[in-house]
């Protein structure tokens, strides 16, 4: 069992940036989910209301984003332009980030055709993880999000059109092991890092979103499948979150080793 693929997505709910190496902190791979997009209100705003977000193209650059769209200009948006203190919200958690870029505001605001502002998660993110004291992104609960191949061919087994692993967003992708055996694992580890297996991550009508297009499948697909065939006592689950027990460099090919296991007879 191996580590097959990584993704960061630097804008929650915006297209993820493949890695074949990266650095996985305590509040989840470098980067990731610290961007966000919020309405007047200061309600998040996702893929899942607004699924033309998954064409957004994010590039990392010094001390800053960039950021791309189809029939868009680029914008940048420079960490030092974020300086105004802001209440934030994700889900339950509501927390202070920061906003500041009124050219980076109204760009999303006429690519989505909504009014936006976009904040940057700060330098020490002021929101606390569920399970610990340590810090967390604007990620939807957990630092990481792993998915199976085996659990994805089996799915697609079941699909008139195969999905991706892209359509479920994760950080880790792993190989090797059977469909669904990710269900049983405590603890786990990649490479040098350790995590623990927080939970079943349950699915919503996000992963029916063509990443490649931003067009959610006209059947309802994957879902509706996994509504029939992945009911949890979590919910309808697909891929684990974790949380990891220390911070270290993983690679492509680091292999997964399950210390733990959830059941034992």
């Amino acid at each position: 069992m191996q580590l097959a693929s990584m993704f960061v997505h630097p804008l929650k709910s915006a297209r993820g940036i493949a890695y074949e190496r990266a650095y996985a902190s305590w509040q989840g791979l470098l980067h990731d989910r610290e961007w966000l997009l919020t309405d007047e209100s200061g309600g998040f705003i996702t893929a899942r209301d607004y699924p033309q977000l998954v064409n957004v193209r994010c590039s990392l650059i010094p001390g800053g984003i960039l950021f791309q769209a189809p029939g868009h200009p680029l914008v940048t948006a420079l960490a030092t332009e974020f300086d105004s203190p802001t209440p934030a919200s994700v889900w339950k958690d509501h927390f202070t980030a920061y906003h500041g870029s009124a050219r980076a505001d109204d760009w999303f605001s006429r690519y989505l055709g909504i009014p936006c502002r976009l904040l940057w998660l700060g330098r020490h993110s002021q929101r606390q993880q569920k399970t610990n004291d340590q810090a967390l992104s604007f990620a939807d609960g957990y630092p990481y999000l792993l998915v199976n191949e085996g659990s994805l061919n089996e799915l697609n087994g079941q699909l008139t059109q195969p999905v991706t692993t892209r359509h479920f967003r994760p950080n880790l992708v792993v190989s090797g092991p059977l469909p669904y055996e990710e269900d049983d694992w405590q603890v786990v580890r990649i490479g040098s890092v350790v995590f623990d297996v927080a939970k079943p991550c349950t699915r919503c009508t996000l992963t029916t979103v063509n990443p490649d297009t931003g067009t959610p499948s006209a059947d309802g697909e994957p879902m509706a499948t996994l509504i029939k065939t992945r009911q949890l006592p979590e919910g309808i689950c697909f891929g684990v979150n974790l949380v990891p027990r220390n911070e270290g460099i993983l690679q492509l090919g680091d292999s997964l080793e399950v210390l733990e296991l959830r059941y034992t007879f």
